[in-house]
């Protein structure tokens, strides 16, 4: 049923929403229901779920759905990637469903499962998620200070510039604030506490006794060597992981009746001094000790490492675990002032863009290449890959070759030429001010030649329209709907229906059934996108985009529901053969009703080919209609 259709059932209209609501439902029904759900939260492109268990989802579907981009499944997380709309779908999950969001839920967001390094990165991925509009923001702002200071547009000592540099320094110098908020949702413990624990390392008083880093003092007799904490990334990030292990320890023994002030108060007097004295500084040490690294192998072998990020981050990208590389990049930024990783990976974006611009030159189709286009747009504007990557580059296979090798290309390029980001951004065209410095030149090199190889490779090496993937094959099935008689009884043509909404096929085309029994069962497996309150009609869509009504008798909106009967909801899946609505056949005929049921596709625009299978006696097993939908 199409979003902007107004429906006659009976004597009543009704007006489906259009919005998200559809999508949400479909989805929410296909990874098990709203009780198979822990908490969802979602990222730039991504539906971050937490399911109760995982085999209740159903990936084949979701993935089919108009509006999903593809699934990515492990470590703690069922990802719907939707790309751009993500927010929106989100939100209309969040309204329709008592779903918890990350920051309803007290449970830990922390990936169970995995090896070592995948959960380290899904971890890094929970913490930092929230927090990267506010990084990429500021971060812009600092980026074009660099440039108005440069040409003198304006002075750095000017109240202006002050107020500016004031709302771009703020996210980076208090980021440790930042941090413990998001880790203490990801870790699953207050929030409140775990700021002020954090809060501490910032504070005048503690940062009055810092004159130089490396500096000692005495903490009852315990001699302390004192650090700055101001845009540091790991220390916060491990005292409130050391923090959610004692949380849980003081939870068993401090009594209820006192956990109000008791709790906080023993967090505090135990947590600040041990991250001053310990956690603090193996932080520090740690991160100084990862950007020296990441410098060092800059340095040593600048071409394998851009070589590798760039060819290698649209890998991360489809397993879902990029953002885990967020802290480094910010905790350089924090070190040196700048980071080299970042124009590597703005390789690996405009390779994207350049498939897109590739496939838009070489496809022979309206609809791909208006997709190419539709997709390059968000990739070269705001960096955002995954419509490219999935739509076209997995789809396709030979474009993902080719973004891989112009990925490694230019990304070799610019880590030989030192290039360097100032700011944390998203790397599109948007964004070149981050970029802005005596490498910029090399950047602006390195994404054309990432844009231009990959379109070439593209372009050159091809890809066979026609020819499907396992995945798309199965969709190309699905898209060929066999439905199923609703009814048992005797069927006729849906023109002898003795009501002209829907013997003119005014509401769609379809057959009707004259039943000898009360049980109206699903022709085909799909979802109850909505059941009429008074339960004569009831309407499902299918994974390949077919609505469906089915409405029991003529005028049977007058009983009110009486004599109908349904366990189903808006939302819930439903198997071919099974039992939709029970309804008493005597009743409706006694009271002089025609008991006629209509079965149709409603959404006429959509389909190709629609096949009537005329039968005179038939049963729920016997095959009716043949649809073949758009895109088979």
């Amino acid at each position: 049923m199409n979003s902007n259709q107004k429906f006659i059932l009976g004597r009543s209209w009704v007006i489906l929403k259009k919005n998200y609501e559809a999508l949400s439902k479909q989805i929410i029904a296909n990874v098990g229901g709203v009780n198979n759900v822990n908490s969802l939260y979602h990222c730039v492109t991504r539906l971050r779920f937490k399911l109760k268990d995982d085999s209740k989802a159903n990936k084949k579907a979701l993935e089919q759905m108009e509006g999903v981009l593809s699934v990515v499944e492990g470590n703690g997380q069922y990802q719907v990637v939707i790309g751009n709309a993500v927010s929106d779908v989100y939100e209309t999950i969040m309204k329709m469903y008592a779903i918890k969001g990350e920051q309803q839920t007290g449970a830990s967001h922390e990936p169970s499962t995995g090896n070592v390094l995948t959960r380290l990165f899904n971890t890094m991925s929970s913490i930092f998620n929230p927090i990267i509009i506010a990084l990429a923001g500021a971060g812009m702002i600092k980026a074009l200070l660099v440039i108005l200071t440069t040409y003198v547009l304006l002075e750095n000592t000017t109240s202006t510039f002050k107020i500016l540099s004031a709302a771009g320094n703020s996210v980076f110098y208090f980021l440790p604030l930042f941090l413990a908020v998001s880790a203490a949702k990801t870790f699953g413990v207050n929030p409140y506490i775990s700021l002020a624990i954090v809060a501490a390392l910032i504070e005048p008083n503690f940062m009055g006794l810092i004159e130089n880093t490396g500096d000692v003092v005495s903490f009852i007799g315990i001699p302390v060597v004192l650090m700055k904490y101001t845009g540091t990334v790991i220390p916060a990030i491990l005292a409130i992981y050391v923090y959610s292990k004692l949380e849980r320890q003081l939870k068993k023994v401090i009594p209820k009746s006192i956990e109000l002030f008791a709790l906080s108060l023993v967090s505090l007097l135990i947590m600040v001094p041990l991250t001053v004295m310990v956690i603090g500084p193996i932080g520090v040490t740690l991160g100084n000790g990862l950007g020296d690294l990441i410098n060092f192998v800059s340095n040593k072998s600048g071409l394998l490492a851009g070589l590798i990020i760039g060819a290698g981050w649209t890998y991360l990208v489809i397993m879902g675990i990029h953002w885990g590389v967020v802290p480094i990049m910010v905790n350089n930024l924090a070190n040196y002032g700048y980071d080299v990783i970042r124009p590597m990976i703005a390789a690996a974006t405009f390779a994207s863009a350049g498939v897109a611009f590739g496939v838009f030159l070489r496809s022979k189709k309206k609809a791909n290449k208006a997709f190419a286009l539709s997709s390059m747009v968000p990739a070269l504007l705001g960096g955002i890959t995954e419509p490219i990557v999935y739509g076209l580059s997995i789809k396709y296979r030979k474009p993902l070759i080719a973004q891989t090798i112009a990925g490694g290309i230019a990304g070799a390029f610019m880590a030989a030429m030192k290039t360097k980001a100032i700011v944390y951004v998203f790397p599109a065209l948007t964004t070149l001010p981050a970029f802005f410095g005596d490498t910029f030149g090399y950047y602006c090199i390195g994404i054309f030649m990432a844009f231009s190889i990959s379109a070439a490779l593209t372009y050159i090496l091809g890809f066979d329209e026609n020819e499907a993937s396992e995945g798309e094959a199965l969709e190309k099935e699905d898209l060929m709907l066999s439905m199923s008689a609703c009814i048992n009884g005797e069927m006729i043509p849906l023109e002898q229906v003795n009501d002209p909404v829907f013997s003119s096929k005014g509401m769609g085309d379809g057959v009707a059934f004259i039943p000898n029994e009360g049980i109206l069962y699903s022709p085909v497996d799909a979802v109850v996108e909505m059941i009429f309150p008074t339960l004569h009609a009831i309407g499902l869509k299918t994974s390949s985009g077919a609505e469906i009504l089915m409405h029991i008798g003529i005028n049977t909106v007058d009983l009110k529901g009486e004599g109908f009967a349904t366990t189903l909801k808006q939302g819930d899946p439903v198997k071919r053969g099974q039992v939709l609505i029970e309804f008493d056949l005597k009743k409706i005929m006694g009271k002089g009703y025609d008991p006629t049921t209509v079965l149709c596709v409603t959404n006429m625009d959509k389909v190709q080919k629609i096949e009537p299978i005329i039968q005179e006696h038939i049963t729920k097993n016997d095959t009716v209609l043949n649809v073949v939908m758009e895109g088979a």
